[in-house]
């Protein structure tokens, strides 16, 4: 995930996400590889930046950006139904409220999406500064992210997926040969992988859930999939 950095002293480039659970996973596995989750962060190229944290301070550095693009298009408009989105869009803005907590239905971000506002992105307006990790774990909730892991003693792996994704999916993530075929997978909780010593102690004690493509990862899943290509 790039990250827009605004009125803030962060570290710019590549961070580390200090993840407890994947922590307490490396030490109990003491894998050959790790593989973190890392989230960069930038002060420009906002167009190609996946989420936004600003100060509050300069919170208008960010949303005038946005406010030009819809009064532009509200100005050239004929749809009655697009204007009235634009103009929400519009009051929500010189409130200093970022387009992403505008609690639009999928017809408004219809129209939205269309003109590419910055804030229509998740954007995390901060009042007071934060500890970077913090930052980094509050925007991940914004923009609806959950991780799910791959474990073992070749590696432990972090894996961000939308909440709620399906399995599939998140096979995909891992590999695409995984998604294409697809069997079922294995699925065990974080907690109860902790309290085993792996994970054949782990179906010994019936603690693995073997899954269809219908499942839908849970924040924290420990997971293997079984495929075919």
């Amino acid at each position: 995930m790039k990250v827009g950095i605004i009125g803030l002293d962060l570290p710019l480039g590549k961070v580390k996400y200090h993840d407890e659970r994947f922590v307490e996973l490396v030490k109990k596995c003491d894998p050959l590889k790790v593989t973190p989750y890392y989230v960069e962060l930038v002060q420009e190229d906002w167009e190609h930046a996946d989420a936004f944290v600003v100060a509050r301070e300069q919170v208008l550095d960010l949303l005038i950006l946005d406010m030009e693009k819809l009064e532009t298009r509200r100005e050239r408009t004929g749809d009655p139904a697009e204007k009235a989105v634009l103009s929400r869009g519009l009051d929500l803005l010189e409130q200093e409220t970022p387009l992403c907590d505008g609690g639009w239905t999928p017809g408004d971000l219809a129209h939205l999406r269309a003109l590419a506002p910055l804030s229509l992105k998740p954007t995390l307006v901060l009042p007071a500064p934060l500890e970077v990790n913090v930052i980094i774990g509050q925007i991940l909730a914004k923009a609806g992210l959950v991780f799910f892991y791959t474990v073992g003693k070749k590696e432990v792996h972090a894996w961000p997926v939308p909440c709620h994704a399906d399995i599939v999916t998140c096979a995909g993530k891992i590999h695409t040969d995984l998604a294409r075929g697809f069997i079922k997978a294995d699925i065990v909780k974080y907690e109860d992988f902790l309290n085993v010593f792996n994970m054949q102690e782990a179906r010994a004690k019936k603690l693995v859930h073997l899954v269809d493509r219908d499942y839908h990862i849970e924040d924290g899943d420990i997971v293997e999939i079984r495929f075919n290509v």
